[in-house]
């Protein structure tokens, strides 16, 4: 009998709400109330999340970011700025201690994203999860700098055509594994780099162009291998099932539990729409 885990589908929310549903979810599972868990969330308003380390105020720019009516928000994941509107964002919580995970925060990568690799090629693409194990390979994929996610490079990379198709990021803490990504259905380029502060405009347009040969979004590689564009159901279908497939277990289908309810509220108000937490660094 496989294990069972549970599985959340939150439609689009708030940004600080999306933050505080996953730590709260982290940390009922570190106390034992919740078993491991996958969540499928979307984001209302669009939104640019940054990474835990970024600096806010260096690399946004915050004026262009409320004229273009985008939410914001710091993960509490490393990884850089993500703008999150076409797409669907999936979470996955489990123990440090649970077989298989290994202890090494790049091969943890590597098992818990078997299952996006497996919900691409459910959509049929063919999609390969490659090791940056030689310095050629982390010249392909290096970045000239810009603080968008995409264009930074992990140690296993998932591509299609060569080009990277889901960005990822990983925390641990409570000796639980936090990993929450972004799978692309469309991307808007121009709107990304629009809200980034770059020095000069012969940059920004340098930086867009390396980024759109490196990254795609999954509606972008259809048109481009001739079939035809794919639904966010159809999506979150073939993700579920190949997230179920990939960690070998069986996705049943819950809710959040008023403790981890209570929980997110309580991180929405005294962290993720907090400027502090946001503009710290």
């Amino acid at each position: 009998m496989k294990p069972i885990w549970r599985f959340i589908s939150s439609g689009a929310q708030d940004p600080a709400y999306n933050m505080a549903v996953d730590e709260a979810i982290l940390t009922a599972h570190s106390e034992g109330k919740v078993p491991p868990t996958v969540r499928f969330y979307g984001w209302s308003p669009a939104t640019l999340s940054i990474g835990y380390f970024q600096r806010a105020a260096e690399e946004i720019d915050f004026d262009q970011l409320r004229e273009e009516g985008l939410g914001f928000v710091r993960r509490p994941t490393g990884g850089r700025a993500v703008l999150h509107d076409k797409e669907l964002t999936y979470s996955i919580i489990v123990s440090e201690s649970y077989p298989g995970i290994p202890r090494g925060v790049t091969e943890a990568y590597r098992v818990l994203s078997e299952g996006l690799l497996f919900g691409f090629r459910r959509l049929g693409l063919d999609a390969q999860m490659v090791q940056l194990a030689s310095e050629e390979d982390k010249t392909k994929y290096a970045s000239l700098g810009s603080a968008a996610c995409f264009d930074s490079p992990s140690w296993y990379e998932l591509v299609v055509e060569g080009r990277k198709i889901a960005g990822s990021a990983q925390t641990r803490q409570k000796q639980v594994v936090l990993q929450h990504g972004s799978i692309l259905l469309d991307m808007d380029v121009e709107q990304l780099f629009r809200v980034l502060k770059l020095s000069n405009e012969r940059l920004r347009d340098r930086l867009k162009q390396q980024f759109v040969r490196k990254a795609v979004a999954i509606n972008d590689l259809c048109r481009d291998l001739g079939k035809r564009a794919v639904s966010l159901p159809e999506v979150e279908a073939a993700f579920r099932a190949g997230m179920a497939e990939g960690l070998d277990v069986i996705l049943e289908a819950g809710r959040l539990t008023e403790y981890e309810q209570c929980l997110a509220d309580q991180l929405v108000a005294e962290k993720y729409a907090n400027h502090t937490w946001n503009l710290r660094r």
